[in-house]
């Protein structure tokens, strides 16, 4: 007996379950749609398909007799089962040929254009995978465009495609374009360039005949083709139909196709060319309306399609702001890949790029009508400043764009300065903003242009001193974050060190530690710890005698950090203290030991997970300090010398961190009720203990069970098995554990089962969630309240 035909007979409970359902008068629709699911999966194998045939089960489910006929066919979920349950089967030919021969394709045809979206788009896939099924299980020589070489299913579904492409029903033909599109963009057999011999001509003739409504669905189709290599590879026909979409698609359904063309790197270059050309000329369109006769070159010496069609589409208040969008958005897509497969014009592109922004701000005059009309439509048009300054402060990693720099900074100043820049245009060029100014230092580095970046300098934190003060919170935060970046990326140059001191920043962003609003609060306290690396960390510090400010800030955070009430703030300082203890920040190691003590004492109490993750973060990260500072011994080339200076640097750290408390917050996460905790914890005392225990002390350690000592440390690892059930994780020495004895913690170390815990850690809820008596659990706990749990049940 074939084991799969076993499954129903070992388990007769399946088809009496079937039976069962389609003997009710009325089943319920889930019920029913859940029964087509399953019978859809037990007859993907053949045998076990031949065995409900000979039920007379399927039949009565996907045949002519089945719910199709009946009222209950109305419910979207009873199709969508239906369709599931067909595709599930269809994996041999059997069950393709009793889908033909009941008439079921035809009711897949016809759920093509479903109401509900879900089973049209269900019922386009299953025709693709049964083309592809029936081509390539049923034919045995090569295919022609004559319908006798092609297996009878497959007839049956090209006959739909060509009459449907053929008929005048727009949404026929949507249809059939849709399923094309799926199967060039599955299959990349070579029978698909058959398939398009077909129908190619009836597909081209959809480009120059104005009634057809399906140009739109024509970019998806031949992207799917292009990047197939039963077609990319071929020179002619294909490429020359590409050619023609660009010509004759409107620009904004041209554009996806030709981003789409200009990513591939098998393309004819003259196609690549023509592509860039759809995709530039409304920014060329741009540049020409800003001023007449043109100042600049532009970006196009010719066009693909005629001019006056973008020309009215960015006149028109309808279309404008939205092929601006997809334009502005498909260049930012080109200018993310790494390598770009085509040259862009990058001085004529930021010049169209800040005429747009002039034109959304109202700071440009145009001459032209044109431009006129398009400044009248963009004026605060949010959508496209965000998408323009998004493709600028891409474009500030291309070479090419310097000598524009002075006026994109006026630009960019004109926009931070203004009151009517919205919240999150603002935002955005924040961000740009800090992009430029990084490639402005690499050019003054280079050519020393000094006075100029100490303007633009200068001008920026007067605007930014502003912005500090505003009354809007969304303001102050997004002022903060460009502040830190630019704390990130500038630091080391001395003219921004000089023009921020020089300003009132340091001093406003040290008062929006007491903001009112969470946000704000956090964004000052990351921005306030990167100003440390200038104001008190830098070796050349300018402020470096100052000590009063340094010790009053870090007060000012470690208050942050133990009475805040929110949750943000607090995460800011954790992470802002865990920097300046990995850079080396807090001075000798004794003042490193006693704030790291101080900093987990105030941590271990916080409500907030990630807060305690945090510390355990910043602990990691002063062991890791430590061992590199004391675990070198001083004379590698004496083996003896070596191993007495090691022992006696381990002996040094270990009572370091014995001293800081670091055990008992150690311990006491491995206790937390967030698992994330636990786990960190975890990992962190696995490399204490490799670095404290060679593996052969280890094995000697763990025989020690019997000393007075190893009494607590038992009574510990079984505390530490219970996990979070543990309650009052006593850590002051309770139960004969203490925490700050070297000794005690080296036994701990070296007895505790650590690979168990962190094993358990590990475990997630699902091997308990997801084991079969829970599943039995849930499914007995319905029984007598089916109506309310049915859905969850199955």
């Amino acid at each position: 007996l074939d084991p799969t035909v076993e499954l129903l007979q070992d388990n007769p409970c399946l088809t009496e379950f079937i039976t069962s359902v389609l003997a009710l008068p009325e089943p319920s629709p889930s019920i029913l749609s859940f029964t087509l699911r399953l019978a859809g999966i037990l007859a993907a194998s053949e045998n076990r398909f031949q065995h409900l045939q000979q039920e007379k089960l399927l039949v009565r489910l996907f045949g002519r007799d089945g719910p199709l006929n009946s009222a209950v066919w109305e419910d979207a979920s009873v199709r969508s089962g239906w369709v599931e349950g067909v595709h599930s089967m269809m994996h041999h030919q059997p069950a393709l040929h009793f889908l033909c021969n009941s008439g079921g394709i035809d009711v897949i045809f016809t759920l093509q254009g479903d109401p509900s979206l879900f089973v049209a788009s269900a019922a386009s896939q299953l025709l693709v995978h049964m083309l592809t099924l029936s081509v390539e299980s049923e034919t045995t020589k090569p295919l022609s465009t004559k319908d006798c070489d092609w297996p009878a299913c497959a007839q049956m579904i090209l006959k739909h495609i060509e009459e449907s492409l053929q008929s005048s029903s727009a949404s026929h033909i949507e249809q059939s374009l849709k399923l094309l599109t799926g199967l060039f963009g599955s299959c990349r057999a070579t029978w698909t360039k058959v398939l398009w011999l077909r129908v190619a001509k009836q597909i081209e003739s959809f480009l120059t005949e104005e009634a057809v409504q399906a140009q739109h669905m024509l970019a998806n189709l031949l992207l799917n083709m292009a990047w197939s290599p039963v077609f990319c590879n071929t020179e002619g026909s294909f490429w020359a139909l590409v050619t023609s979409a660009l010509e004759h698609l409107t620009p904004v359904q041209a554009g996806p196709l030709a981003v789409g063309i200009l990513r591939l790197y098998k393309c004819p270059q003259d196609v690549r060319i023509q592509a860039l050309t759809v995709l530039l000329q409304p920014m060329d369109c741009i540049l020409r309306a800003a001023s007449q006769p043109l100042e600049y070159a532009g970006l196009l010496d010719e066009s693909v399609s005629d001019p006056v069609t973008v020309e009215s589409l960015l006149s028109s208040k309808s279309s404008c702001a939205n092929l601006l969008c997809q334009t502005l958005a498909h260049l930012e897509e080109l200018l993310s890949l790494i390598r770009l497969p085509v040259d862009l014009p990058y001085t004529s592109l930021l010049r169209s790029l800040m005429t747009i922004l002039q034109f959304c701000n109202g700071f440009l005059s145009p001459a032209s009508p044109l431009g006129s009309t398009i400044s009248r439509i963009l004026i605060n048009c949010f959508r496209v400043q965000r998408s323009a300054l998004d493709v600028l402060a891409a474009l500030s990693e291309r070479k090419g764009c310097d000598m524009l720099i002075g006026s994109l900074f006026d630009v960019l100043l004109a926009y931070l300065e203004s009151p009517n820049t919205s919240p999150t245009v603002l935002k955005k060029t924040f961000q740009a903003t800090s992009k430029w100014l990084v490639r402005l230092q690499e050019l003054s580095c280079s050519n020393s242009q000094w006075q100029q970046t100490e303007k633009i300098l200068e001008d920026v934190f007067l605007v930014l001193q502003k912005r500090l003060c505003s009354p809007c919170w969304e303001v102050r935060d997004s002022s903060l974050e460009f502040l830190t970046v630019l704390i990130k990326c500038l630091r080391d140059q001395e003219e921004f060190r000089q023009s921020l001191l020089s300003s009132e920043v340091p001093r406003l962003t040290e008062d929006l530690l007491e903001d009112p609003e969470s946000y704000v609060r956090a964004s000052a306290v990351t921005a306030v710890g990167h100003l440390a690396f200038i104001t008190y960390f830098a070796p050349e510090s300018p402020v470096i005698g100052n000590q009063y400010n340094k010790e009053n800030t870090v007060a000012k955070l470690q208050e942050i950090l133990s009475t805040d009430p929110e949750g943000f703030p607090r995460r800011a300082v954790i992470s802002i203290f865990t920097k300046w203890v990995r850079q080396g920040c807090t001075g000798q190691l004794e003042d490193t030991e006693q704030f790291v003590s101080e900093v987990i004492q105030t941590v271990e109490h916080d409500l907030d997970w990630e807060v305690r993750h945090g510390g355990l973060e910043l602990v990691e990260t002063f062991c890791s300090q430590t061992i590199c500072q004391l675990g070198l011994p001083e004379c590698p080339c004496d083996p003896d010398s070596s191993a007495v200076a090691s022992s006696i640097h381990q002996n040094e750290s270990l009572q370091i961190f014995c001293r800081a408390k670091l055990f008992s917050f150690l311990f006491r996460s491995l206790c937390d009720c967030d698992k994330p905790v636990g786990q960190r914890a975890c990992d962190i005392l696995l490399v204490l203990r490799g670095n404290f225990y060679p593996i052969s002390t280890l094995k000697d350690s763990e025989e020690s069970g019997d000393a007075p000592m190893g009494h607590s440390i038992a009574w510990l690892q079984r505390t530490l098995r219970q996990g979070s059930l543990a309650q009052n994780f006593p850590t002051d020495g309770g139960n004969g554990v203490d925490f700050q004895d070297p000794e005690c913690m080296m036994l701990a170390l070296g007895t505790i089962d650590l690979e168990e815990l962190h094993d358990e850690l590990s475990k997630s809820s699902d091997h308990v969630e997801k084991s079969p008596q829970s599943l039995l659990q849930d499914i007995l706990a319905t029984v007598g309240t089916i109506e309310e749990n049915e859905a969850d049940c199955y």
